[in-house]
């Protein structure tokens, strides 16, 4: 009887594993940009999610390498991310938006986004576009506020 627990627990634990995406599966030399409507969210840690909906006529905005950064993010170079930035090449309509853990976000002060919300991300999904319609986001394009996910806030 004692030995269940364990071995449910240990069953458990393999998915939980897979689900959860480590840094390197993603492909940082290739900047991604989705933009659409978030049909749902989870705010929650080890870092909120979202889901949106891309539109299938999806296009890089023209002034997207001009947009302001913040200050902070300057190590990470974003004005060359967004330079450099890219559409998918996949046609997936519905990706996985992996945002930083809830304690940055609110350093941030990042409203919690919820379903129905526009947006725009820029960020980096896996090597050769493998697998899940993930991205994990860099840059958080809402509410006419640009957000530097890997940095925090001056």
């Amino acid at each position: 009887m004692e030995r269940r627990p364990f071995i449910l627990a240990s069953l458990w634990l393999p998915g939980l594993a897979w689900a959860h995406h480590g840094w390197s599966s993603f492909d940082q030399d290739r900047p991604i940009y989705l933009e659409g409507k978030v049909v749902s969210a989870k705010w929650q840690n080890p870092h909120a999610e979202l889901i949106l909906e891309v539109p299938a006529d999806l296009k890089l905005p023209a002034d997207l390498a001009q947009r302001a950064l913040p200050a902070q993010t300057a190590p990470v170079d974003g004005k060359a991310l967004l330079a450099k930035a890219a559409l998918p090449k996949r046609r997936d309509r519905r990706w996985e938006i992996e945002l930083a853990p809830l304690t940055r976000l609110e350093l941030w002060k990042v409203a919690e986004i919820k379903p129905g919300a526009s947006m725009s991300v820029l960020g980096f999904t896996l090597k050769d576009e493998k697998g899940e319609a993930v991205l994990r986001a860099e840059y958080l394009f809402v509410d006419g506020r640009t957000y530097g996910l890997r940095s925090s806030p001056a």
